[in-house]
């Protein structure tokens, strides 16, 4: 691959439709053929489960699978608003689903990829939650639920974690530094790349006497987005795009 993309948090929904066209336009302009494509979470805004099929779902599944089709290698990582994407969605989109947390080598350097939540570990009360909502029991109740219930239970979700989210405050939900060292030392690593936090920059700090790299990718919005790219020969830039 002559270069790989990095990117998430789109946050993807019909009551977003510019963020959905300049997905959608992104594909088409950036995510070539012989790119590798990496989306690390929250591609979608809610993903009720793979029968999902109202909008923007089958347009984004149908422009995915087109950039596979076309020799593009697609991998994407659950986050916390899409981690019911399944197997059903990675073979109508020829992406593979990747752990998280999932090291893989790009531009010749080992590389930790992650959505990113599992670093804010000093919000007590989301890793609980998060720990709930992954449970095989309540997915399989969820799932259960006709389409029409489960819109509607993600709304709600969405409703109380916004209404929980105002009260944190912006220390506890960011990363917490000794659970990223942990995290970068246990798999070898001296560059990881996230999501989540919605706060992106590079942060360099030293680890284990090397210096070792946090690039953290920004949220998309409805005009304006961007993208990590990580050149075959190790160059690396944060690119814009409108």
């Amino acid at each position: 691959m002559s270069q790989s993309l990095i990117i998430s948090d789109l946050h993807l929904s019909h009551h977003r439709p510019a963020t959905v066209t300049l997905f959608l336009r992104f594909l088409q302009e950036q995510a070539h053929g012989d790119s590798a494509l990496y989306i690390l979470g929250d591609l979608f805004d809610a993903w009720i489960g793979d029968d999902n099929n109202l909008p923007p779902a089958p347009e984004v599944i149908t422009a995915l699978r087109r950039f596979t089709d076309h020799g593009g290698s697609l991998y994407i990582m659950h986050g916390n608003r899409d981690f019911l994407l399944g197997e059903d969605f990675a073979r109508a989109t020829g992406c593979q689903l990747l752990p998280d947390p999932f090291v893989v080598e790009l531009g010749g350097q080992q590389t930790l990829l992650m959505h990113g939540d599992l670093l804010c570990s000093d919000d007590l009360e989301y890793q609980q939650a998060r720990q709930l909502m992954r449970s095989p029991a309540f997915i399989a109740d969820f799932i259960a639920r006709p389409i029409e219930e489960r819109v509607q239970l993600a709304a709600e979700y969405r409703r109380r974690s916004g209404e929980v989210t105002s009260l944190k405050s912006a220390d506890i939900m960011d990363v917490n530094q000794q659970t990223v060292e942990r995290y970068m030392l246990k798999h070898g690593v001296t560059r990881l790349i996230h999501g989540h936090t919605h706060r992106p920059a590079l942060h360099e700090f030293q680890l284990d006497g090397a210096t070792a790299q946090r690039y953290v990718l920004e949220d998309w919005h409805e005009q304006a987005a961007s993208y990590l790219s990580i050149k075959a020969n190790g160059i690396i830039e944060q690119c814009p795009f409108t």
